[in-house]
């Protein structure tokens, strides 16, 4: 079985970090699969998804070791093609990537306890995104 739902994120621009892990249960919910796995996908590539531990001291860590790794800087290739200051962005988000997949076990994400899924915001500015989370299984 294939179940399929968008969330909608709403962000405030570089560095934005938000907790999808509630909603992303939910959805495993709604799709009632015990076994199988679950895709969450960011549509766009100036953001990203994965796993951490969602706390504040790792919420303010993470952009700022990316901004280290990948400096904000107008001297990327992207800048001399569109000069919208977001040539870091698509470099951060494409280190980190655009997807995640995780187990289902008893109907239920297969996290750690400290473990919860996000969504960061790499880009400039705020955006409206869409995060489509895909349940396959049984």
């Amino acid at each position: 079985m294939i179940y399929q739902q968008e969330i909608l994120v709403t962000t405030k621009g570089h560095g934005d970090m938000h907790d999808l892990s509630e909603q992303i249960a939910g959805v495993v919910r709604s799709s009632a699969v015990k076994r199988g796995t679950v895709n969450v996908f960011n549509v766009g590539s100036t953001a990203a998804v994965g796993t951490i531990e969602f706390e504040p001291g790792l919420e303010h860590d993470l952009p700022a070791v990316l901004d280290k790794l990948i400096p904000p800087s107008r001297n990327y290739g992207h800048e001399q093609a569109w000069h919208d200051g977001n040539g870091h962005s698509h470099l951060q988000a494409t280190l980190l990537g655009p997807s995640l997949t995780v187990p289902i076990a008893e109907g239920k994400l297969t996290l750690g306890t400290w473990q919860q899924i996000f969504h960061l915001e790499c880009d400039v500015r705020g955006r409206r995104r869409t995060v489509v989370v895909t349940v396959v299984g049984e």
